[in-house]
């Protein structure tokens, strides 16, 4: 048992190290700067620059006087602002294919707050994408390039919580894809839809058309990205009326979405 929780710890990456000690104390300016400079593979060797490009990144970091803290940690769930994401891509790898559509809605304190939706310029769609999304080479012709929508949504982004219905694929896809246009990456909290619904809905499937269904989500175009985003963040709404009193502040809430809590005892079982 010693040695797995030892290769756990191990396998965890920076930026889950450093989310684990701020999320217990607020550290020293100084501190902070020791422990960046005692990570391997940072992309600068000066801990100065490292904490700038992890703010520019979306981690969501403050300086208060001579402390820096973690702001998912000290902010109420209910206040704080959520971006929620879907994307479609014609295909499944960065280095293949990329995003043809990005949608985004921004949800604080029980609304809709902002949102983002654009189309994105490729040459090719193969057919079985152009079936399930109804996105043809011909829609995107005049749809703005891959580097200005990255950009655009970089900065709509910002350091919110990055929230998806299956976050491995949207969130890795777009890290990925800045990376690949030298803008960085993703460096968000981020929070499932399917893992927060496992342990605050009761249901059979958690796929979207499926929660959609049992919610009475009644939004079309499904497999478009700003209709799925907007049907994820109803699914977000849901779940949030059904936490536990324990739950407080937003780390509290990306915790509970990796427990063991699971409601459906079938699902649980799996």
């Amino acid at each position: 048992m010693k040695s797995k929780k030892k290769k756990s710890k191990e396998n965890l990456s920076n930026i889950d190290r450093l989310t684990q000690k701020l999320n217990i104390n607020d550290m020293k300016l100084e501190e902070f700067l020791d422990t960046l400079d005692g990570f391997k593979d940072t992309f600068f060797d000066n801990p100065e620059l490292e904490m700038e490009l992890l703010l520019s990144n979306g981690f969501p970091i403050e300086l208060k006087g001579d402390y820096i803290y973690l702001k998912t940690s000290k902010t109420a769930f209910y206040n704080q602002t959520f971006c929620v994401v879907d994307i479609e891509t014609n295909g499944s790898d960065v280095n293949k294919g990329q995003i043809i559509e990005l949608g985004a809605v921004k949800y604080k304190e029980g609304k809709i707050i902002d949102s983002f939706d654009s189309l994105v310029y490729a040459r090719d769609v193969p057919k079985y994408i152009q079936e399930v999304t109804n996105i043809t080479p011909r829609m995107l012709e005049d749809a703005p390039r891959i580097q200005n929508v990255l950009k655009e949504f970089k900065l709509f982004l910002s350091d919110d919580v990055f929230v998806a219905h299956d976050i491995k694929f949207d969130y890795n896809f777009i890290s990925n894809s800045f990376l690949k246009y030298d803008l960085g990456k993703l460096e968000n909290r981020k929070l499932c839809t399917i893992a927060l619904a496992r342990r605050t809905i009761d249901a059979q499937r958690y796929g979207l058309g499926f929660l959609k269904e049992l919610l009475n989500i009644n939004i079309d175009n499904h497999h478009r990205a700003y209709s799925d985003a907007l049907s994820t963040t109803y699914i977000l709404e849901e779940s949030l009326k059904n936490l536990p009193q324990d739950v407080k502040t937003t780390e509290d809430l990306i915790l509970f979405s990796k427990s063991n809590n699971i409601i459906n005892k079938e699902i649980r079982e799996r």
